[in-house]
């Protein structure tokens, strides 16, 4: 009939690629975490043969990008032998600034990592009294954030909050307090809750 063999095995371009963008969208929806290549891997194992730069483009053309996971980064170390504090604020009732203060410590996120942020926040006005960026835990990093504080605001009759991290707890950090005379509270142990106030601004 004068039709070449090769006609007889073709299958349209356009079915092919709607079936493999399908199985991308079904991969993508069961692990949202998957990158083009995990994805090309995923197919190969279906034994669907593709390119991973094609793959790169299918997904590009459906939207569908790789969720970056996050690690979750300890900022509380707890195991210690320095002396705790009661927590003793559950109740109290605030009227003005300079009452009760909350340290706590988080991170950002850069594009090569991510650097540590310690800070104080005046609970009745939530607002920052003192802080201090670095890229270690060390305790010099909340001290930097607490002479700040001390530095900018009244220390009368305050109350300083925190939880049972290391940094709070060592005596460097204790005496700088306690010759303020701010008296220190701290909160129960697996209890993050009670640094509630930090955790939501910060």
């Amino acid at each position: 009939m004068g039709i070449k063999r090769a006609t007889l095995y073709y299958k349209p371009k356009g079915k092919k690629e709607t079936d493999i963008k399908k199985k991308i969208e079904d991969i993508s929806r069961e692990h949202p975490y998957y990158g083009y290549r995990r994805i090309t891997a995923s197919l190969r194992r279906d034994k669907v043969i593709v390119n991973h730069k094609k793959v790169l483009k299918m997904m590009k053309e459906l939207g569908i990008q790789g969720r970056i996971k996050h690690k979750y980064v300890t900022t509380t170390d707890s195991k210690h032998n320095n002396k705790i504090y009661s927590n003793l604020i559950k109740d109290k009732e605030l009227t003005g600034i300079n009452q009760v203060w909350c340290a706590d410590i988080t991170y950002i996120r850069i594009l090569n990592g991510f650097v540590y942020l310690a800070a104080i926040i005046d609970i009745y006005s939530r607002k920052i009294v003192g802080y201090a960026i670095g890229k270690t835990l060390y305790p010099k990093l909340a001290i930097a954030a607490l002479n700040m504080a001390i530095a900018t605001r009244k220390t009368d009759n305050l109350i300083h909050h925190s939880d049972q991290g290391i940094q709070y707890t060592c005596k460097d950090y204790i005496k700088i307090l306690k010759d303020n005379g701010i008296r220190i509270r701290m909160s129960e142990k697996g209890n993050p809750y009670d640094n509630a106030t930090a955790l939501i601004i910060l």
